[in-house]
């Protein structure tokens, strides 16, 4: 359990009689993830080290954009939260993780979590500024350690310089939607960790499981589409946040020791730079 004086304070003095029954943290990235249990009920607590900025973010999709799934108690309930000292309390979400089960292979998953999508992206949307913004992060990855070879960055480079970068139509998004971020209770998919929401074209949720479990079986593609409805991405927007995300997946990956999602990285890398015209 790794929390700082002040995570410390807070969390007593938001539950005073709270008890940690488990640590749920990863151990990847400096955020600490406890269970919680006071007076019977149950509380999930988040904090994050002095490099974090997932919490402040978590923070404000809870107060702006969950409502359509707390209503349906399809995403954990924010109790109280503190941006300066990057913790968070939210209720306890009962269910298992659908990564790694039995459900991550059901077509019924993926419409359910199609489904839930679809509610986030419908709250109102606005036009603002977008792919400039990505192409510099993803320019940025390129100039940090990495095992990108170097033929392929001074490519990617040339690439990424010739994108338009025009405003775009931005709704609240997940971030990290994909299976290990579901949780299924009873049947029903919910949604948990919104550390990397914020305002982004539709598209961009469906990043991760293109690049995994619909490559792996097209029904569950199939099934995600028809929860959600229409599919936002069109062709040349699409090729460009694969780019983008390959290249961020690759570098942050090998920046945190995960060689197995770097190498993941890496083929996303190669598939989609050879999906491009003469």
């Amino acid at each position: 359990m790794t929390l700082d004086e002040r995570q410390r304070e807070l969390l007593a003095e938001w539950l005073p009689r709270g008890e940690v029954v488990r640590d749920l943290s990863w151990g990847l990235v400096g955020t600490t993830v406890l269970e919680l249990l006071q007076d019977g009920d149950r509380y999930v607590a988040k904090a994050g080290d002095d490099a974090d900025s997932h919490i402040a973010r978590e923070v404000q999709a809870h107060q702006a954009w969950m409502e359509p799934w707390t209503a349906q108690k399809r995403a954990p309930e924010l109790i109280r939260g503190d941006e300066k000292a990057k913790l968070l309390v939210t209720r306890y979400l009962p269910g298992e993780l659908v990564e790694g089960t039995d459900h991550e292979l059901q077509p019924e998953t993926y419409r359910q979590a199609g489904e839930l999508l679809a509610q986030l992206h419908r709250q109102p949307a606005i036009n603002g500024d977008f792919e400039a913004g990505e192409n510099q992060k993803a320019l940025a990855w390129l100039s940090k350690p990495h095992r990108i070879a170097p033929d392929v960055v001074d490519h990617l480079r040339m690439l990424i310089d010739s994108w338009p970068t025009s405003a775009v139509e931005l709704v609240p998004t997940h971030g990290d939607w994909q299976p290990r971020n579901w949780l299924i209770h009873d049947g029903t998919v919910s949604a948990i960790d919104f550390g990397r929401a914020g305002l982004r074209p539709a598209y961009t949720d469906f990043g991760r499981l293109a690049a995994q479990q619909f490559r792996t079986d097209p029904a569950l593609e199939r099934a995600f589409l028809i929860g959600y409805g229409a599919d936002p991405r069109d062709p040349d927007s699409w090729h460009r946040q694969r780019v983008r995300e390959a290249i961020g997946t690759t570098a942050w990956a090998h920046q945190v020791g995960d060689e197995s999602y770097e190498q993941q990285g890496l083929r996303m890398l190669t598939e989609v730079l050879e999906t491009e015209g003469p």
